[in-house]
């Protein structure tokens, strides 16, 4: 396994993390602790849930937490190497109160979150998204208090945007709080969009990249056809209007098959998975730390973990990222912003 910084601190992850989502939802306990057993053995050390992880009508949020809280109880060996992360800021109940980036929210949030995890001290806290709501300093400052006294190791981000990680990473570099170490953003041959200037401005700010939904929600698996509804199990044949990943829209995109014929290639060409290939395309991004893998059984696991043995060759990168480039947008990003003429200044210093 291959192992990398995490961020900028001196702590090292596996290059893919066990994503825990699909525990106590998707995953029974069983299944999850074998999942967990499987990860580690392979060498894995990166574990990432939240505590809204896996709310629904049936499950009830913070399941995921307790279900790794047990299986950190019972193999100690392991949970001497494991590094978790978990994130807060979404509803965990319904008063006015229990949602949010205030400290107030966050202090109750984080308690929760390392009594559900039988934990002095969670390795990264990372918030979970933006709040408008909350003054980003009673936000920073709760976090380096939180540093300070020992209940988190290092914290970050998770769906932010450029000027969000540039505004938060810039205050508490002024103020002298601890700094954020990751961003946490969907990142895939699908949805290139970071690369605009979220990834520029993580990279400014020292920040690594934990990159989640690396295979597009099952899209770059192979598994959807053309104009075929998806059944079965699987993400959208459960709910094919789901969010993101609803396939209406990416079927109607010529770019979506035009991807996807070319990971297809590839894998053949590699006697590999379409998987391990969007997986290692993902890997060897500018400023990735960790790739989150969101498998189901240990067979998809497996799959996926395969991935750490492909190497892409120079041409099938430069095939897929021309396949899979952002669509051209208009000023400023587009050929014709000032942006892109400073990028082809600087790059021929």
């Amino acid at each position: 396994m291959d192992y990398r910084k995490l961020g900028p601190s001196g702590t090292v992850v596996t290059a893919y993390c066990l994503g825990t989502m699909t525990f106590g939802a998707e995953a029974d306990e069983a299944a999850s602790h074998k999942l967990l057993d499987d990860y580690f053995a392979w060498g894995g050390n990166f574990i990432d849930t939240a505590d809204v992880y896996s709310a629904g009508k049936v499950y009830s949020a913070g399941k995921s937490e307790e279900i790794i809280g047990r299986w950190l109880k019972a193999r100690p060996t392991e949970a001497r190497q494991a590094i978790v992360a978990t994130k807060g800021r979404f509803p965990m109940g319904n008063g006015p109160n229990d949602i949010g980036l205030s400290r107030r929210h966050l202090s109750q949030a984080l308690d929760d979150s390392l009594r559900r995890l039988g934990l002095e001290q969670i390795d990264l806290y990372q918030m979970h998204a933006w709040d408008a709501l909350t003054p980003i300093e009673e936000t920073l400052r709760f976090l380096d208090d939180a540093v300070s006294s020992g209940k988190i190791g290092y914290y970050g981000f998770s769906n932010y945007v450029g000027w969000h990680i540039a505004k938060a990473s810039e205050i508490a570099k002024a103020r002298g709080y601890t700094r954020p170490v990751t961003l946490q953003p969907q990142y895939n041959l699908l949805v290139r969009d970071i690369e605009l200037e979220i990834v520029a401005a993580c990279q400014d700010a020292g920040m690594g990249l934990l990159p989640w939904s690396p295979l597009g929600g099952g899209w770059l698996t192979g598994k959807y056809k053309r104009d075929e509804m998806p059944t079965g199990a699987t993400r959208l044949g459960e709910n094919p209007n789901r969010g993101g990943e609803s396939y209406a829209p990416r079927n109607a995109l010529e770019r979506t098959w035009a991807i996807i014929a070319v990971v297809e290639e590839i894998a053949k060409a590699h006697g590999v998975s379409m998987a391990q290939v969007a997986l290692g395309w993902t890997a060897a991004q500018p400023g990735i730390t960790s790739v989150i893998l969101g498998a189901r059984t240990p067979e998809q696991l497996a799959d996926n973990l395969g991935a750490m043995k492909l190497k892409l060759s120079d041409d099938d990168m430069a095939r897929l990222n021309e396949v899979s480039a952002p669509q051209p947008l208009d000023y400023p990003y587009g050929k014709g912003g000032i942006n892109q003429r400073h990028r082809k200044i600087e790059g021929g210093r």
